[in-house]
């Protein structure tokens, strides 16, 4: 069972999380910012009580079922759009498709995605451009141009900047690389 926590966002919370679990004697498979990973399947309605009070008394709030498949619909359409997708368009409007495919105001996702995530939906987009950038690099029938302008660039430059922001390495430097392969992620947790 996955559980979202809201402001959950740096390890210090992870370790406090994992405290409150281990007092009402839940069994955490992985707990990282945000989301937890229960091995019980279903809580019971009072377990399920209990945990949300003792996690609001530190600041923290379980989100509903509802808001937590929010989040995930919202990775859904960047990861869609970004690695599934021919050619981004170089003037994407994010907030406008993200807000008209779920039905919900871009700035309520979007101080959603940030308190649960730890990171803005803007970073997780640049996290996933980056990511595909590995990948079509690691395949080598495009170059640093063709890529740019696969993924919405404006210019090379503007996504060596980007590149190097996240990766610590230039694209020729990732790309001359002999760890090349094992840089990369799965595509679920890039936001991490």
């Amino acid at each position: 069972m996955e559980l979202y926590i809201k402001n959950m966002v740096c390890r210090r919370c992870v370790l406090t999380v994992d405290q409150v679990l281990s007092e009402l004697d839940l069994h955490s498979l992985s707990t990282e910012l945000g989301i937890v990973k229960l091995k019980e399947q279903e809580l019971t309605m009072d377990k399920q009580e209990q945990l949300s009070k003792k996690l609001e008394g530190l600041g923290f709030e379980l989100l509903e079922p509802g808001k937590s498949r929010l989040i995930e619909r919202i990775k859904n359409i960047i990861i869609s759009k970004v690695h599934h997708s021919e050619t981004l368009d170089l003037k994407v409007n994010w907030s406008q498709i993200i807000s008209s495919d779920l039905h919900h105001d871009y700035n309520y996702l979007s101080a959603l995605f940030s308190s649960v995530e730890g990171i803005t939906i803007e970073q997780f987009i640049i996290r996933q451009r980056i990511e595909k950038a590995k990948e079509l690099i690691l395949y080598k029938e495009l170059n640093l141009s063709e890529i740019a302008f696969k993924l919405g660039y404006s210019s090379v430059q503007y996504l060596s900047t980007q590149f190097k922001q996240v990766t610590g390495q230039t694209p020729s430097q990732f790309k001359s690389s002999v760890t090349a392969n094992l840089q990369r992620k799965p595509l679920d947790s890039v936001g991490d």
